[in-house]
C-alpha cells in the first residue's frame, strides 16, 4: 500500500491523527464503550466506600467518558451535585484509578481497559452561568422580550 500525500483524501490513521486531521467526532463504537465505562464507574461510586482519606463519604457523579480513538485513554468527567469543590479530590481519584481500572477489568469485556483521567466537569456551572446572563433584565429587553409573552409557571 503505497501512501501519496496530495491526493486530497485523508485516511484517517494515527498518523493523520497525530498531525491534526481527525475525524470530526468520536466513533460509534467509542460512545458505546464510553457509555459503558461511564455505567461502571458510576456503579462503583455509588455503592463502594473508598479507604483513601479524601474519597470517604464523598457522593461522585460521572458525567460523561470521553475514550481515545486508540481505547487507551479515557477522560472521565466527574461532579459532586450541588457542590463545585470537585477539584480538591482529583489527587484521591487519581490514586484509586488503577483499582477503579482494575474492576473496570473484571466487569467489561474489551480488549484493552483504559486508563483513566480525571477531569472535573464545567458543564452545569456553565449552563448556569448562561441562564443567568439571560435572565439579566438588559438582555431580556434586547431580546425584545416582555413579561406579557411569558408562559405561567403554576
Amino acid at each position: 500500500m503505497s501512501r501519496r500525500h496530495g491526493s486530497g483524501s485523508k485516511t484517517g490513521g494515527p498518523a493523520d491523527y497525530l498531525a491534526g486531521f481527525s475525524s470530526p467526532g468520536p466513533s460509534q463504537r467509542q460512545l458505546r464503550v464510553g457509555e459503558e465505562v461511564r455505567r461502571v464507574l458510576a456503579e462503583l461510586f455509588a455503592r463502594t466506600t473508598f479507604r483513601d482519606p479524601d474519597l470517604s463519604d464523598v457522593a461522585i457523579t460521572v458525567t460523561e467518558v470521553r475514550l481515545a480513538p486508540d481505547f487507551k485513554h479515557a477522560t472521565v468527567f466527574v461532579t459532586r451535585l450541588g457542590r463545585s469543590d470537585v477539584a480538591a479530590l482529583l489527587p484521591g481519584l487519581k490514586r484509586v484509578a488503577p483499582w477503579l481500572r482494575t474492576q473496570l477489568a473484571h466487569k467489561l469485556s474489551i480488549r484493552t481497559v483504559p486508563e483513566l483521567h480525571f477531569q472535573p466537569d464545567t458543564a452545569l456551572d456553565t449552563a448556569m452561568h448562561v441562564d443567568s446572563l439571560l435572565r439579566l433584565p438588559e438582555v431580556q429587553r434586547d431580546l425584545g422580550k416582555t413579561g406579557d409573552d411569558q408562559p405561567d409557571e403554576d
